[in-house]
């Protein structure tokens, strides 16, 4: 009897070391924890616990709740041959993500709100292909929830902005088609609602060489045939687009890939221009590959007038889903803006 009341001792025992081992061991995104700070560059987890996967994102604040859109990045990453030339590496298209919030800190994952698609080869959402950098807008009077994104094929000779739309910020979103926005190239964008409830489609054009302004029509579907070509053949992507005292303030990046390089920032009186350019806005560690990330969308804090927070993602070329969020406050100057590196900040900062 002796032998057997040892070794139900030692399996007592075992079964205590393994659970403070699991306690003490387990991954840091295996539990849910509560954020009250923002910490650049570092994993950031959903209210689940799981990493945030929101990749190249944009924020709708709607009846005071954040809701964040996102590109979703799992899977194995690799290099297509047709994109050999330029190092553009890719993952299978999942879909597109959507987290809820009312603090900005912690967000809740409400799902896949526009699937890829997976049987269709000649869909424009199918998962050999691209669908990048969605924003979101709600057109109070057809109180639709409109989604616009970059569509592209596998080697981004397609070129198309997408359209899909919801009756609910949570999805599901419908997708509507994807076109050359005034006949011309659309590959990294951004949209922008101005005071008026005009909105704005930002995207570079003409092989990246030169940046669209496109007004689009009433209900936010499609282009009202009004643009304007700005930036003409300085190689700008990655636009982010703020408005701030009357003025209206743009980021945007270098075309290198996914490899950073130093950011660019414009001021002008109109939409429309003229834009000046005013340099780099970083301002502290790595400024001139900006932080190591490259801008998505300039989010507006709710009750905090004047306060505006950068979006950046700070992407990891060799694994895309560990691509992480660089969040920091914008601060304004006599000429123009700035965004200053900080390890870990506040909203009452």
């Amino acid at each position: 009897m002796k032998p057997i009341k040892h070794q139900r001792w030692a399996v007592g025992m075992m079964s205590v070391v393994l659970t403070v081992w699991y306690i003490l061991c387990i991954p840091a995104y295996a539990g849910a924890a509560s954020h009250t700070q923002f910490r650049p560059g570092e994993i950031w987890t959903d209210t689940s616990g799981a990493p945030i996967n929101g990749h190249g994102g944009g924020i709708l604040y709607h009846d005071k709740v954040y809701y964040w859109y996102g590109e979703i990045k799992s899977g194995k990453t690799w290099l297509p041959e047709c994109n050999r030339s330029w190092g553009g590496r890719r993952v299978e298209t999942v879909g597109i993500s959507c987290y809820s919030s009312q603090d900005l800190y912690n967000w809740k994952y409400e799902g896949n709100v526009l699937p890829a698609v997976q049987d269709d080869p000649n869909h424009d959402l199918h998962k050999s292909k691209v669908m990048e950098r969605p924003k979101v807008l709600y057109n109070a009077a057809t109180k639709q929830f409109v989604m616009w994104m970059h569509i592209d094929s596998q080697d981004y000779a397609l070129a198309h902005a997408g359209v899909a739309t919801s009756s609910s910020p949570t999805g599901p979103f419908r997708y509507v088609g994807s076109f050359r926005p005034d006949g011309a190239m659309s590959r990294d964008m951004t949209v922008f609602m101005d005071d008026d409830g005009k909105a704005y489609l930002f995207h570079a054009s003409e092989n990246n060489a030169t940046m669209h302004i496109s007004l689009l029509t009433d209900d936010y579907l499609k282009p009202s045939g009004r643009f304007v070509r700005v930036f003409e053949g300085r190689s700008m992507e990655a636009p982010a687009v703020f408005k701030h005292q009357g003025r209206y303030y743009l980021m945007a990046s270098g075309c290198t890939g996914w490899a950073p390089n130093e950011a660019r920032s414009a001021v002008a009186e109109s939409i429309w221009g003229p834009w000046k350019e005013l340099g780099n806005p970083c301002r502290g560690h790595q400024t001139e590959t900006t932080f190591q990330g490259q801008s998505t969308y300039f989010l507006p804090v709710a009750g905090k007038p004047g306060m505006f927070i950068l979006m950046a993602d700070r992407w990891n070329q060799n694994d895309l889903p560990d691509s992480r969020y660089l969040w920091l406050p914008v601060t304004f100057t006599g000429k123009g803006f700035e965004v200053r590196w900080q390890t870990t900040w506040r909203l009452n900062d």
